[in-house]
């Protein structure tokens, strides 16, 4: 069986360098790939994010493109907050939002390795296999319980926890998923090898 080439992840005792909503004060597109091999926690559970999407005010595809609206007000607020809507009206999917506020860019949280609360998100998911926990964004907010409750939420404030990877991991881009307009863009992000995407590159 090959290695992973995940990172190593914040333990308990000792959980990594934290990450603070300055991080997301930059271009969405130096923070997706950055977040590739970063963990992310609600209430203690969750991953090592595997794959991620950027969306910038000028796509079609992004939700703020036509301007605010009441879903989407919290993209165009100051950046290091969670955007938090429904998809198809199914489930709940998180984004980040990026840069200064006005700008309304945010990244889409695809796919998680699970690292902790696995029990919960078992429980959670009603299944067992941890590649099919969170390999997906409806998949990993129904994991990580999160909800339209998320939204506006600060990304440095419990209950959600972010940390900083510890070392580059190798990343592979290519096109975004489920989407009918620009969809020639490369702004999917993942990490190279891993076996909890969403969809392979």
């Amino acid at each position: 069986m090959a290695r992973s080439r995940t990172p190593p992840v914040p333990t308990a005792a000792d959980p990594g360098r934290p990450l603070k909503r300055a991080f997301f004060a930059r271009s969405v597109h130096e923070v997706a790939p950055d977040l590739i091999g970063a963990t992310l926690l609600v209430d203690g559970v969750g991953g090592v994010i595997v794959e991620v999407e950027a969306y910038h005010h000028t796509d079609p595809a992004a939700h703020s493109f036509r301007g605010p609206t009441p879903r989407n007000l919290v993209m165009f607020g100051p950046p290091g907050f969670a955007y938090v809507y429904r998809s198809y009206g199914i489930h709940w999917c998180v984004n980040f939002v990026c840069e200064k506020a006005g700008s309304a860019s945010a990244v889409l949280i695809r796919a998680l390795e699970p690292t902790h609360g696995l029990a919960a998100m078992r429980r959670r998911r009603g299944l067992e296999d941890e590649r099919a926990l969170c390999s997906g964004p409806g998949k990993l907010t129904e994991a990580l319980a999160i909800t339209h409750a998320h939204d506006g939420l600060a990304l440095d404030t419990p209950p959600i926890a972010l940390y900083a990877r510890t070392k580059k991991p190798d990343i592979v881009a290519g096109l975004r998923v489920g989407i009918t307009k620009a969809v020639e863009l490369p702004w999917r992000y993942g990490l190279k090898g891993s076996r909890f995407l969403s969809k392979r590159f």
